[in-house]
């Protein structure tokens, strides 16, 4: 650690010494800068020499804006050599972890280098032993060996008992989660059929329940027109009917009409009625020749075999 400090001082001597030289110039350079005039005007000419014996005007400099620049000049190179001063401070903590880290592994260098030694010194003892009873080393050499082969033998066996074990646990808890695994999807399964027959149920039955809705309403608008186009059929058949008060007072006569798409008769016939009511009943229904009927087909099919009940109008 000594040779970081010394060079240290060495650093700030020669920063200070350079610091003092800078702050030199610059005074030197602020005086030339209030005493002279830098324009581009061109330089007079010389006086003649006359003038050579005249005092020479002295400039004053403004104190304050030199103890600025002054101060500026030092802050700035106080703040260099900080700068300089924190480098060297990292610098020399790296040095020192490292150093640090150096040691360590030397001492556990050495530890590990005690511990081979150690055991080498082991090792020679026990060849020392060895060579001193060559044969009791040797049956104990077979000794070992067997034993070893034991040992080797035994943990194969739990090795290979170990890992059928393990393979079987596998196998098994494996099964388990397939079987688990279908359990659920099976329900799961189980659970969205029972969810799609139930909401095609309630669509089938929100259907039918619309489809009836528009048929019992389609059904009333027919018969409504049905109704509509009787009425029609039947004036029309009261207007063209010739009638006589004597003798067709208060009786009636239901004709059933057989009708074309055009509306044109094709068949006409008494179902009950008076005679004479029917007779004239099927005389203007021969005089119309063509009876009013609705266009929409589902109306025409309840207009085209029609029973009216004709009753003379007065």
């Amino acid at each position: 650690m000594n040779k970081p400090a010394i060079s240290r001082f060495s650093m700030n001597a020669s920063y200070m010494k350079a610091l003092w030289l800078s702050i030199a110039l610059h005074v030197v350079l602020v005086i030339g800068l209030f005493a002279g005039d830098f324009s581009t005007l061109p330089k007079p000419k010389p006086t003649p020499a006359k003038n050579a014996g005249e005092p020479i005007k002295a400039v004053v400099v403004d104190k304050a804006k030199l103890d600025a620049a002054v101060n500026k000049i030092k802050k700035q190179k106080t703040q260099q050599l900080n700068a300089e001063n924190k480098r060297i401070k990292d610098a020399e903590k790296r040095a020192s972890d490292a150093k640090k880290r150096r040691a360590k592994e030397e001492a556990r260098i050495k530890s590990l280098e005690k511990q081979r030694k150690r055991k080498e010194q082991e090792k020679i003892k026990a060849d020392k032993a060895a060579k001193s009873a060559k044969a009791k080393a040797a049956k104990a050499e077979k000794v070992r060996k067997q034993k070893e082969q034991e040992k080797q033998a035994a943990e194969k066996a739990a090795a290979t008992a170990r890992s059928k074990r393990l393979k079987e646990e596998a196998d098994a808890k494996k099964a388990e989660e397939l079987r688990l695994e279908k359990i659920a999807e099976r329900k799961r399964q189980e659970i969205a059929a029972k969810e799609k027959a139930l909401q095609d149920a309630m669509l089938a039955e929100q259907m039918a329940n619309e489809m009836a809705s528009r048929n019992q309403a389609r059904q009333q608008q027919v018969m409504t027109e049905v109704e509509r186009y009787s009425a029609l059929i039947q004036r029309s058949i009261s207007q063209r009917m010739i009638t006589d008060r004597s003798t067709m007072a208060e009786k009636s006569c239901r004709v059933e009409i057989k009708l074309a798409a055009s509306g044109f008769v094709i068949d006409a016939k008494v179902k009950q009625g008076d005679k004479v009511v029917c007779d004239a009943a099927l005389i203007a229904i021969g005089k119309a020749g063509n009876l009013p009927v609705s266009k929409d087909p589902e109306v025409f099919k309840e207009l085209k075999e029609i029973s009216i009940l004709v009753i003379p109008e007065f």
